[in-house]
């Protein structure tokens, strides 16, 4: 079998909480070996996140990974992670910048020791600039990127998605840095520094809303469930749920038109081209909404696959689990984890014809729960060197 496009790279994750181990499952799951490093007892943060009265969020996060402790912030614990980090390919971190230079880990001490290491740093403002040394969390880089002020109810404050994005948004383009950068390690040999910081990777999806503003100067504004000049496209209420339809083409517009009995409405001067709908936005979602609050989802959707209009039911995770294109695809899947038994989770995707992804191990249930076969194999530690760290409070 074969265990991904990463098969035979070796990766330790410094980093906690979400931006740094996103990215370290993301290249776990297309194959790499991903050595994360914790601070002793308490481990990351991360094993405490989530919702429900057991915390699953790790088992999802850490899945394909090996978990060493050390403490990163006394002398020992910086040559252990120094000596790992020199059998490595890549490394990822997250910390404020700076902090890897004061443990004596940074990118010039690291680089002369392996010229070919692939660094992927992830940070609120990035390594340099005025910002450089602030604190920084995902929600901070959304505010900063121009997410949140355009998410929400246009009478409300700025609202948020009930997900992390600025962190996973980061820690996928620190995924993109470290396979461009190694192309370029097959090319020369030499590794490099990749800087992402979060508000940049939010600013890299936001359109043109940078370019509207400086040509015509346009600031986009909340617009709550719909994209202002974009219909139609929205969620619409039906007799026994919500149903989502996306006919913003002017052939789309027709078929729609069509579907809901009233064709006349696909040539009407108020509808009939892209900046008519836009102009005419609420006007038309009121049409749409008074036509499917007379049907069910089911009918809905029917309709909607009949005429081959982009169209989908609004899933909740109960609902991604029956769905049969979900299991026909194994977009979820079922783990077999040390702390709750069987979970179901997100697969591993983008998927690679040749060299698929996959969740070879579940999630380290303790912290260190791999030092013995980490450290002794790696850098020769003995039984007795482990029980003399652990006793100091390094590992």
């Amino acid at each position: 079998m074969t265990t991904g496009a990463l098969q035979g790279l070796r990766v330790v994750e410094l980093g906690q909480l979400l931006a740094g181990p996103f990215c370290g499952q993301l290249l776990g799951d297309m194959g790499a070996d991903v050595i994360k490093v914790e601070p002793p007892v308490t481990g990351d943060p991360m094993r405490e996140w989530g919702q429900g009265d057991d915390k699953v969020h790790w088992e999802v996060i850490a899945r394909n990974k090996r978990s060493v402790s050390a403490n990163m912030r006394v002398a020992e614990g910086q040559d252990l992670v120094r000596r790992l980090i020199a059998q490595a390919d890549i490394v990822i971190e997250n910390f404020k910048p700076g902090t890897m230079e004061k443990w004596g880990l940074g990118p010039d001490r690291l680089l002369a020791d392996t010229p070919s290491l692939i660094i992927a740093r992830m940070s609120g403002y990035g390594q340099t600039g005025p910002y450089a040394d602030r604190a920084g969390f995902g929600g901070i880089g959304e505010a900063m990127g121009g997410w949140r002020y355009i998410v929400g109810e246009p009478d409300r404050p700025p609202s948020r998605m009930g997900v992390s994005i600025g962190d996973t948004l980061t820690a996928t383009y620190g995924c993109m840095g470290v396979l461009a950068a190694l192309n370029v390690r097959h090319r020369t040999g030499l590794g490099q520094v990749i800087d992402a910081a979060l508000y940049e990777s939010v600013l890299q999806v936001m359109e043109g809303l940078v370019a509207e503003y400086d040509h015509g100067g346009v600031i986009r504004e909340r617009s709550g469930s719909i994209l202002k000049g974009i219909a139609p496209s929205n969620v619409y209420r039906c007799r026994d749920g919500e149903f989502m339809i996306g006919a913003n083409k002017d052939s789309l517009w027709k078929r729609l038109a069509v579907a809901m009995g009233q064709p006349d409405l696909g040539d009407d001067p108020r509808f009939a081209t892209h900046i008519a709908r836009g102009t005419n936005q609420t006007e038309i979602d009121n049409l749409i909404d008074a036509w499917t609050r007379t049907l069910t989802v089911d009918e809905v959707e029917a309709l909607m696959t009949e005429h081959s209009i982009p169209a989908g039911r609004v899933y909740r995770a109960p609902d991604m689990i029956a769905d049969p294109h979900y299991q026909a695809r194994e977009a979820i899947i079922e783990v077999e984890t040390d702390r709750f038994g069987p979970l179901k989770m997100q697969g591993v995707f983008p998927r690679l014809s040749a060299t698929p992804g996959s969740v070879r191990r579940p999630a380290p249930s303790t912290v260190g729960q791999h030092n013995a076969e980490i450290y002794g194999e790696l850098l020769g530690l003995s039984a007795d060197d482990l029980s003399r760290l652990a006793g100091q409070g390094v590992i």
